[in-house]
């Protein structure tokens, strides 16, 4: 029974729709490539504040304003 658990920082393009098609993406993935039957994947989607995601030592918050 294969559990993934996707990290993503929340934002507006992050809509019901997209993660949706993460989930069915995930799971024909795993269908795919080691055979599992679609009734058996779990997928947990986890937003995560741009405030509590760090890269390239600066919070995503600031990278995402130095895009701008």
């Amino acid at each position: 029974m294969p559990y993934v658990n996707l990290k993503i920082t929340r934002g507006p393009e992050v809509t019901r729709e997209k993660k949706a098609a993460l989930v069915a993406g995930i799971t024909d993935l795993l269908v795919d490539v080691l055979g599992k039957p679609p009734a058996s994947v779990y997928v947990v989607i986890d937003e995560v504040e741009t405030d509590n995601w760090g890269a390239s030592g600066k919070l995503v918050t600031e990278l995402m304003q130095q895009q701008t």
